[in-house]
Formats: structure tokens, C-alpha cells, sequence
């Protein structure tokens, strides 16, 4: 019990859940946000990001953190997809609660229509999306051996362009640690960009037709 109250309170200071966690427990966090309903708020990017400055400061091994945390990935992102196979629809009908959105999953589903497969690796840059992508290829029952292609791809991407962005940053502009916000705030927007503007698109598309 001590434990989840030390780490939802260290949540709100990604620097010091990043310390805290070290490398088991970043693999972790990566596992639970990209295997486990319940893992939709937790710090992926910025976690990612801040990972990769650290390891530029030399408090991480960067040949350790990436293979590490694309295992860590594409596990969390399998775990979802059975959970997705053995729920199937029941979960569009679960009820809301403080560890379950349902409005995310019902709006992944709707990216997953309209852009097929190709949803599980643009997911992977998009917070929310992540967590439920996996779970709607399982509830659409895509064959697993396809699913897994771009769970990999998906996967190596986004842990490997987050930490080195973070790695390459940290070990160019001196003093950059000390503005982390910042540069965390800005990465995950670019990181959420495309998805927003497709999303956008897809909704004035929509209404052109309606009109």
C-alpha cells in the first residue's frame, strides 16, 4: 500500500517518478499504459523524453533503456490485445469508472474504422489511444500474426525516436535538464499533432457530407 501511495504522488513529477522508478520500474509504467485498461494516465512520452535526458546526464545506459522498454512495449500492446480477444464487446457496454474511459476506447475504435491496422503504430504517439488500440485489433478480431507486425514496428518507433530525442537534446543544449517541462510539453504535442489533424479532418469530412 505504501508503495502505490509513493508512486501515484510521484505521478505529478515526471523528474522524480523517473528517479524513483529506475529501469524496472519504467518498464513497468511502458508495460501497464500500453497492456492494462487502467494504464491510460500514466506518463509515456514525457516519460520517455525525460528518460532519454537523463540517460544524456549519464544516469541511464542508453543501450539498456531501448531494447528494454520495446520489450516492455510491445508486451503491454500483446496484453491488450488479448484482453481486447477475450472481452470482445462487452467492454463497449462496461460502465465508466475512475480506472476505465470508456469515451477513449469508443474514440480509438472509430480511428481503428477508418484507418485499419496502420492505427496500432500512429497510436503509439498518441496518449489515450495507446492504451485502447490493442484492446479494439483484439475486439476486431485481427489475426494476431498481423497484428503483431505492427506492434513491433509501432513499438520500436515510439520508444526509440522518444528516448533519443530526449538523449539527443540532453546531450547538445547544456542546461536543457533544467527546463524538462518544457521541452516534455513540446514533444508529446508534436508527437500528438498528426493525430489531431487527422482526427479533425475525418470530423469536417463528415460534416461536408452531412451538410
Amino acid at each position: 500500500m505504501e508503495f502505490l501511495k509513493e508512486f501515484f504522488s510521484r505521478l505529478t513529477d515526471v523528474k522524480e517518478l523517473v528517479r524513483w522508478a529506475g529501469y524496472p520500474g519504467m518498464a513497468a509504467i511502458v508495460f501497464s499504459e500500453t497492456g492494462l485498461l487502467v494504464g491510460f494516465f500514466l506518463p509515456g512520452d514525457s516519460l520517455l523524453v525525460t528518460a532519454g535526458l537523463f540517460a544524456a546526464a549519464g544516469y541511464f545506459d542508453i543501450g539498456i533503456l531501448i531494447p528494454m522498454l520495446i520489450v516492455a512495449a510491445v508486451a503491454g500492446n500483446a496484453s491488450g490485445y488479448f484482453i481486447g480477444r477475450k472481452s470482445g464487446e462487452a467492454l463497449y457496454h462496461r460502465e465508466e469508472s475512475r480506472f476505465f474511459k470508456k469515451k477513449h476506447l469508443l474514440k480509438t475504435k472509430e480511428f481503428y474504422e477508418h484507418y485499419g491496422p496502420i492505427t496500432i503504430v500512429m497510436a503509439q504517439f498518441m496518449p489515450f489511444a495507446r492504451t485502447f488500440a490493442p484492446v479494439v485489433a483484439g475486439i476486431a478480431e485481427m489475426r494476431y500474426t498481423r497484428f503483431a507486425s505492427f506492434n513491433v514496428i509501432g513499438a520500436i518507433a515510439w520508444i526509440t525516436s522518444m528516448l533519443l530525442i530526449g538523449y539527443f537534446l540532453g546531450s547538445t543544449i547544456p542546461g536543457i535538464d533544467k527546463h524538462i517541462e518544457l521541452v516534455v510539453a513540446a514533444v508529446v504535442f508534436i508527437s500528438i499533432l498528426p493525430g489531431i489533424i487527422k482526427y479533425v479532418q475525418v470530423k469536417l469530412a463528415a460534416r461536408s457530407v452531412k451538410d
